[in-house]
This record gives structure tokens, sequence and C-alpha cells, in this order.
């Protein structure tokens, strides 16, 4: 605040008297202004004390956090919530603290803060945790709640949690997802949670997403609800006409349709031939059983085939290396045949794989079938990390990629070998959607199968996925074994199953 110095200017036709009242005067002015001042001080003493105290509190509990992830890194980013809230830290709410700090004086944490900034994620670092999330909430078939109350092991989601990752999936125009965390935020905020987010803009955001989604009616009932805690509100008052005059013209369309019974089941016709038309195209069904393998439900393994899997001893035809320790073998599947070896990597060597792998990590990459190349796969990372996952997919190059693999020199894939370096707490099976296998890992243990028939030809039922990880971390090394330098350890043979 500014003080304002008045200036006396005596003149010859004013008495000394007035001159003195007016200093006076001047004066007293200048004391209320002082005191104004003051005031002002004590509120800035005030917010300087609050600010510290925030500051205080966030320092605390970090150091609380961080003491706790640090005991156990690897367990504790494999929750996925517990991921996603550090991105969300690291690139929301420590900018905060820094405007929060600016305030002050303290160059050395801001320096020191503006220096670390080169290391944080990025927008589309927390953006990918945070559809990570969503992905894991689909396969899983998990609520919203189940999540945000840390009914799985990890930490509980505020208010501000749930509206931020509502805002991403509505940047995205994923309505359906911004309506089911709009409403966890809304909940939260109805049962007492206190959130700097206020009730009306979550109603604004989880209205759009409900009225996107063509339910007029609950659009309308919550444009009403939005109006009782802000009448004012110019977009509601705008949705609340809006939303009654489509209902109406919704109404009146309806009746006009039942008036129309020959052409209403006309339609029909046209409509269901247009869905098979569709569904024939569409590549859900294939998601579908996908995801079921993932939460374990629709393996196929009958009783009578599960009677033909065995364990047994095996020393690849008395392999002179294998005849005094035998590596044990597991039948998981018989068509395609898939074996796991178990204690085949032993803790030491898995975790120099996982030294020397760490600074190399990055995307995976696919082969594209429309330019025969390798390129990378967004949904895919050499450490299934936040929700990590690989889509179904080949591992051989088909008759219509004559130049899969070209740029190796070696040929095709005849084989996959798997290893499992890591437990998986839940979630992280690799499945084979044709065929209804899903395989779980286990640390130590590799899998083989064959991805080429003895002809040459591939194998399709071999098509397979991994399924995100819900809680834990999944490491995994996979050699693929080539054409080249196996023409005598398998011999090609004259029948295209054989």
């Amino acid at each position: 605040m500014g003080v304002h110095w008045g200036l006396l200017h005596p003149k010859p036709h004013f008495s000394l008297y007035f001159q003195c009242v007016s200093w006076f005067s001047n004066m007293t002015d200048l004391l209320y202004t002082e005191k104004d001042l003051v005031t002002s001080l004590k509120e800035y003493i005030r917010q300087e004390e609050n600010r510290l105290e925030q500051v205080k509190e966030w320092a605390d509990k970090l150091d609380s956090l961080t003491n706790t992830a640090t005991q156990d890194p690897e367990g504790f980013l494999g929750h996925p919530v517990n991921a996603f809230k550090l991105m969300k830290r690291l690139n929301s709410e420590w900018g905060d603290l820094e405007s929060l700090v600016l305030k002050d004086t303290t160059n050395g944490f801001i320096s020191n803060l503006t220096m670390q900034r080169q290391f944080f994620p990025t927008e589309e670092d927390q953006t990918g945790a945070a559809k990570a999330l969503l992905r894991l909430q689909d396969t899983y078939q998990l609520s919203a709640n189940t999540i945000s109350n840390g009914d799985l092991p990890g930490d509980r989601m505020t208010v501000a949690d749930c509206f931020e990752l509502g805002k991403i999936a509505y940047s995205e125009a994923d309505y359906y997802h911004t309506e089911l965390w709009m409403a966890q935020a809304l909940t939260q905020l109805d049962e007492g949670e206190e959130s700097t987010i206020e009730k009306v803009t979550v109603m604004d955001y989880l209205n759009y997403a409900i009225y996107q989604q063509g339910e007029l009616e609950r659009a309308l009932e919550l444009t009403k609800r939005m109006l009782k805690l802000d009448p004012n509100h110019q977009r509601a008052n705008g949705n609340l006409k809006y939303f009654e005059f489509q209902l109406e013209k919704q109404r009146k369309a309806e009746a006009e349709k039942k008036e129309q019974e020959d052409k209403k089941r006309e339609k029909k016709v046209l409509d269901k031939r247009e869905a098979q038309r569709k569904r024939s195209k569409d590549p859900l069904p294939e998601r579908k059983k996908y995801e079921k393998l993932c939460r374990g439900e629709g393996v196929k393994l009958t009783p009578r085939r599960q009677s033909r899997l065995f364990c047994r001893y095996f020393d690849n035809n008395r392999n002179p290396r294998l005849l005094l320790a035998p590596v044990k073998q597991e039948d998981e599947w018989d068509r395609p045949r898939i074996v796991r070896y178990h204690d085949i990597i032993s803790d030491s060597e898995i975790t120099t794989v996982k030294e020397l792998a760490k600074p190399r990590l990055k995307r995976a990459t696919v082969h594209d079938p429309n330019t025969g190349k390798l390129t990378t796969a967004h949904y895919r990372v050499a450490n299934y990390g936040v929700g990590g996952q690989y889509e179904p997919h080949f591992d051989f190059g088909r008759k219509d990629e004559p130049d899969a693999f070209k740029e190796l020199g070696t040929g095709n894939r005849i084989a996959t070998w798997l290893f499992y370096m890591s437990d998986v707490s839940a979630g992280g099976a690799t499945v084979f959607p044709d065929v209804g296998a899903a395989v779980w890992p286990k640390k130590g243990t590799a899998v083989f199968w064959y991805n080429l028939f003895a002809s040459g030809e591939g194998d399709y039922s071999t098509r397979h996925a991994a399924c995100p990880v819900l809680v834990g971390n999944k490491w995994v090394s996979n050699k693929w074994i080539h054409e080249r330098g196996q023409e005598f350890r398998r011999p090609c043979a004259m029948s295209e199953m054989e």
C-alpha cells in the first residue's frame, strides 16, 4: 500500500491557526495510513506463516511418503495408483509448491528445483499414466470407487486426483471414463471430503459427459442440481433450456415413431443388417476374449486335455550338460504346445540382466506389416510399468509380409523363449485369445513355444498378448529363435502341419 504525502503551501491570506490545523489533519491521515500499513503488514505475516505452514505440511507428508517408498521402490511403483500420483505430484503439485515458495527469497531451493525440473515427467507422461490406469480399470472391471478408496494395495485418491483423471479422459473425448471419474469426485465431495475443487466445476464436466452419451434426462436432472448450487451459472442456465427443448423434441419424435410401426419394423431390419456388417469388421470379440483371459476367465482347457499335461525332468535327448542336472519342464498347454521351464534363471542372473537393461530401457518395437520395418509400439515397454501391456500379435512374419525381419538377415522366427524375471502380484498374464490359454508370470521360469510348423508355415494359434500389470512389476526377457542356423536342429518337414 502506498503512502500519500500532502504538501502544505502557506499563503499570506490564511491564518497560522489554519495552517496548523491543516498540518495536524495531514499528520493524522498519515497515522491512520501507517496503522493501515501495519494491518497490511500483519496480514502479510499471517499469510506468510500460513504459506510456511503449508510448505512444512507438504515437506512432512513427502518425507514420510518417500521414506516408505524408497524402502521398496519397485513394490511401491508397482501399484498403478502410486505411479500415477508420483507423475501427478512431479508434473503438477511441485509446480504449485514452486509458485508458493517463489513468494519468498529462498533462492537455494528454487535454484535446486529449477535444476531438477529437467528430470521431471512431462504432461505427456502424466497423461500416459492416467490412460494406463483407465486401461487397468477396463481390463479388470474395477469400479472407480474400488481404485479411489485404496481397496487395491496403494494410496487413496483425493477429489483432485479423481478430477484430474476425469479431465484427462475428457481431453481425449472419452466421455465414458470422464463420467466415471467425475462421478467419483462428486461422491467424495458429497461425503464431506475437503477440496479446492468446487462441486459445480465437477458437475459441469460430468453433465457434459452424460449429455455426450445421449442421456438427456440425466443431464437435465444434473443441470437442475447445479442451478440449486449456483443459480447464476451461465452454462447451466443455457443447458437447462437446451435440454428441455431437446427432450421435448425427442418425445415428439418417439410419438411419431409409434404411429409408423411398419416403417419402424423395416428400419429395425436395416439396423440389424448394418450391425451385423459392423460386427464382421469389429475386432472387439478378440478384445473381449483377451480381457476375460487377463481376469482368469474363459480358459478353454478341458479336464480331459488337462490330464494329458505332465511335469518331467528334461535332459534334451541326453545332452551332456543336462545329464546330471536335468531341467524341470512343465506342460502349460497342448495346442499350441507351450512348456514352462522352472528354476531356469537365478536371482543373481536376473539382477545382472536388470542392471544391464535399465540404462537402455525404451519402448519396444513391433513389426509393421505395411512397411516391413520394426516400429515403436506406443502401448508396449521393456519393463511393464504403469498398466504395461502388449496387444495381441504374432511373433512370426506372415506370407503377406515378405520383408519381415529382412533387415536382420536371420529369417523368420521359429520359436519364442520368454523369461519371467519377476513375480507379479496381480495381472500380467501372457494370453493366447484364439485358443483360450493363459500363462501366469513366475520368477525364475521361462516359457517356450514354436511359432512355425516344421514345414515353415506359421501357426496362427500362437497369436498372443501380455495383459496389463494391475499390481506389481513385470520384468521379462525374450529370445526369438530364427530360421538361420537351425536347419539341422529342426529340419523342414513336407507336411504343413508337422
